[in-house]
């Protein structure tokens, strides 16, 4: 099973967004069996007297208006302890990407990746918190999740062909 753990500022965004795109990419191609999928944030800002605040608004309706299934959530902030439950952590940007390594501490070179990379980008998953542009975010985070789709599944390609 891959355990994939994607991160924002805030989870309430950007990474939630992708963790149910990359659900509905995933259960599409009868995969669900093959993957743990999840999202948190690498601040406690959208998190009070533990609870964490809910997707914000627009990123659900750009979700349903794309035909993608979600369930209602809380924002989590990672914590070092997920550096041993998760195979990848996928950030959105620079900043995640500092931040997860910071969180996570040594050890967590291997797992870390900005999303776009995938896709054979440097770019960073454009922000609509900043830009109200939830139309890209959702087009940068879907380019980017089916090409790490693509990319983990040749490698579980490679192992079935291998055992």
């Amino acid at each position: 099973m891959i355990k994939i753990m994607f991160v924002c500022h805030g989870n309430i965004c950007r990474s939630p967004m992708a963790e149910f795109i990359m659900k509905d990419l995933v259960k599409s191609r009868g995969e669900c069996e093959n993957f743990m999928i999840s999202s948190s944030a690498t601040s406690t800002e959208e998190i009070w007297g533990g609870r964490g605040n809910p997707m914000y608004p627009p990123a659900k309706a750009e979700l349903k208006a794309r035909g993608v299934p979600f369930t209602e959530r809380e924002a989590t902030q990672l914590k070092a302890s997920d550096l041993e439950k998760y195979d990848l952590f996928i950030g959105m940007d620079s900043a995640n990407i500092r931040n997860i390594r910071r969180i996570l501490g040594n050890g967590c070179e291997s797992k870390v990746y900005k999303l776009l990379s995938f896709a054979g980008s440097d770019r960073d998953v454009s922000d609509p918190w900043y830009s109200d542009r939830f139309d890209i975010a959702y087009d940068d985070i879907y380019k980017g999740c089916l090409a790490l789709y693509n990319s983990i599944s040749k490698v579980i390609s490679k192992n079935t062909e291998t055992n």
